[in-house]
């Protein structure tokens, strides 16, 4: 299909047959989004709501789509389902402020005691300096791991500045200054704490991140099971937050 011949900017908004012959076709990307939420949330998520939010930001996606600009369908599709699912999951408080705050105060714990015992904190010590269970403490990291940094944490918190960053993000376009190169900063940051992770939690994000398998297939590929998998990508993404709060590149959002 030759999108760049489209005579309008927006050219599937108003062919319902194109429109639905695109939402056919990459249904199985909202599928893949959503098995790739699926390990971090409780039981009380049913993914079939996940995947209806995610079809609805597939079809946004296909509406608002514009082939003259750079981006890919395929690209501009993913970070809509992706915000579709993330808003779901906020508004049943999986990701809600109360979350993120909880999320927050374990990072803090986790630095404090590192910072005091001159090493990395167990579960168990952070668990007993917050007055929490083990069980909290580690659903409290699963919280972690599903966004790994929120708009507001980065200091998107209107919604002008989150549609500037948005557009940044899928179209590498922008021109507030300021957001962009906190934004750079904040990049180049992240690729080097990676490079600096233990072997196994790097390769962990490498497959689940660039190469997109879910965390199934980077067992296979790793010769563990999907939990312990799900395990290092959490411990990955916790020591990657830490190390943003400690330079102080994500705020108190």
């Amino acid at each position: 299909m030759n999108y760049s011949a489209a005579s309008t900017k927006h050219p599937y908004k108003d062919d319902l047959n194109l429109r639905n012959q695109l939402v056919t076709e990459y249904l199985p990307l909202v599928n893949r989004i959503v098995q790739r939420f699926a390990v971090y949330l409780p039981a009380s998520i049913e993914l079939e709501d996940l995947v209806h939010a995610g079809v609805i930001g597939l079809i946004q996606a296909i509406e608002r789509y514009d082939p003259s600009r750079e981006t890919k369908l395929l690209t501009f599709a993913t970070f809509r389902i992706r915000g579709a699912i993330l808003s779901e999951l906020r508004s049943r408080d999986v990701l809600s402020r109360s979350s993120r705050k909880k999320v927050r105060e374990l990072e803090k714990a986790y630095l404090k005691l590192e910072k005091r015992l001159g090493r990395q904190a167990s579960d168990e010590e952070v668990a007993e300096e917050m007055g929490m269970s083990l069980k909290q403490v580690r659903q409290v990291k699963k919280i972690a791991s599903i966004s790994f940094i929120s708009l507001d944490e980065i200091g998107c918190s209107s919604k002008k500045d989150r549609r500037k960053m948005m557009a940044y993000l899928v179209n590498n376009e922008g021109d507030d200054a300021l957001s962009l190169t906190r934004l750079k900063e904040l990049k180049g940051f992240v690729a080097r704490a990676i490079e600096d992770l233990p072997e196994k939690q790097k390769l962990v994000i490498s497959l689940y991140y660039q190469e997109e398998l879910t965390m199934k297939e980077v067992g296979q590929v790793m010769g563990l099971t999907e939990s312990r998998i799900s395990q290092i990508h959490t411990e990955a993404v916790l020591n990657l937050r830490k190390r943003l709060r400690r330079e102080g590149l994500i705020d108190d959002a």
